[in-house]
């Protein structure tokens, strides 16, 4: 996992999670704590409530990214950068400075006076903008995005049949399109990617980004820090059925578990509260075997999905359901199903343990699925390998 600096702060798994607050100097922009005009006013809440509650680092953005309001031009932009531009020099706090834009202009100059770092919600649509953050060695937010300034986020409606293949298109999901948006167009050496939570297009669904977040560990497979913002959204809202001004609970919920699956950085509106939040995932989320000298790293690879994503970095040709190791308890079978089990499981790659009411099986997805190719699926039996051969994919 490639390592981060961001204005001097490290981003990676050797670092704590570092949480990224939001100051908006757009009128447009939807949540209004974080709105500011006046460059005092905004000076001060970005001491007071963003770095003094511990944001590491504070995105400014200067227009709303909702697909309601129009998007401005580099010039509407560069005129709002002067406010963003006094603001950063008003502020008495240390933090990391990073300027949300999609325009190499915008980025140019807030780059050569103060900021430390630029957030692209458009997955780098302006072709040269990563050329600029190359040119001030500047870490850089990759959304997932179609090569569209107009269109941040809808990944879906990229035709993705002219992209890739025909084939391709066909078999993959949305969690499919989003990796690849983040791959086109490249990634710089100080790149930080960003799955695109939120509804970004009218296509997009609360379960797409359920499903991006279940699937979180697979984008460490681009071997570059994740940044998620995920503050009060609606795929979160509406699990426990809550109103923006009240999801902070199921926020915080999902930025442990967030932190947990490979999360480095986490943009907020609720900076102490998702902090906490963070170092908790962090701290009970478990460790990993690291050694730089040797170049040594132990990956967090969950599912066959996880490993896949790795294989292809590397180019490797290993089976991905050859990689992780899963274990199912069953109960409840006859002693013909339990005496099939451990005559034939094994021919597979099935281990099976257990001589009482309940039996262990433990295998590779591809060895489940190798068994349930030789297992008749009328029976008890071959159901229950079904369902295991569905679950562990």
């Amino acid at each position: 996992m490639q390592t981060v600096e961001a204005g001097g702060l490290g981003i990676g798994d050797e670092h704590p999670p570092r949480i990224m607050g939001v100051l908006n100097v757009s009128e447009e922009s939807p949540y209004d704590p974080s709105v500011f005009a006046d460059a005092g006013a905004a000076a001060a809440y970005v001491d007071d409530d963003l770095i003094d509650e511990g944001a590491d680092i504070v995105d400014v953005g200067l227009e709303s990214a909702n697909k309601r309001f129009e998007v401005l031009d580099p010039e509407e932009e560069l005129q709002r950068l002067d406010t963003a531009l006094e603001v950063i020099e008003s502020v008495s706090g240390d933090a990391v400075f990073s300027i949300e834009t999609r325009y190499h202009e915008v980025a140019e100059r807030a780059l050569s006076e103060g900021f430390d770092m630029v957030n692209d919600i458009c997955g780098f649509a302006d072709p040269e903008l990563p050329a600029v953050c190359r040119e001030f060695d500047a870490a850089v937010g990759k959304m997932a995005s179609p090569a569209d300034l107009q269109r941040p986020g809808a990944v879906e409606e990229v035709d993705w049949a002219a992209r890739r293949s025909p084939a391709w298109a066909d078999r993959a999901d949305y969690v499919d399109m989003v990796y690849e948006a983040l791959k086109h167009n490249g990634l710089t050496d100080k790149t930080i990617v960003d799955p695109a939570f939120g509804g970004w297009s009218e296509a997009k669904t609360l379960d797409d980004d359920r499903d991006t977040f279940r699937r979180l560990r697979e984008f460490r497979g681009l071997g570059q820090p994740i940044l998620v913002s995920i503050n009060r959204k609606n795929f979160l809202r509406a699990i426990a059925d809550r109103s923006t001004e009240a999801a902070l609970p199921v926020s915080l919920a999902a930025t442990s578990m967030a932190v947990e699956r490979g999360a480095h950085v986490v943009r907020t509106h609720d900076v102490a509260e998702t902090r906490d939040a963070a170092l908790v995932g962090a701290e009970l989320g478990g460790g990993s075997l690291r050694d730089d000298e040797i170049g040594v790293e132990q990956l967090d690879v969950v599912t066959p999905g996880d490993a896949a994503r790795h294989l292809e970095r590397v180019d490797g040709d290993l089976d991905p359901g050859e990689t992780v190791l899963h274990t199912y308890e069953c109960t409840g079978l006859d002693a013909e199903a339990r005496a099939t089990l451990e005559v034939v499981a094994p021919n597979h790659g099935v281990a099976v343990a257990g001589t009482g009411k309940s039996i262990l099986l433990v295998g590779t997805p591809a060895a489940f699925r190798r068994f349930g190719h030789e297992t008749d699926a009328t029976t008890p039996l071959g159901t229950v390998i079904r369902r295991i051969t569905e679950d562990c994919r």
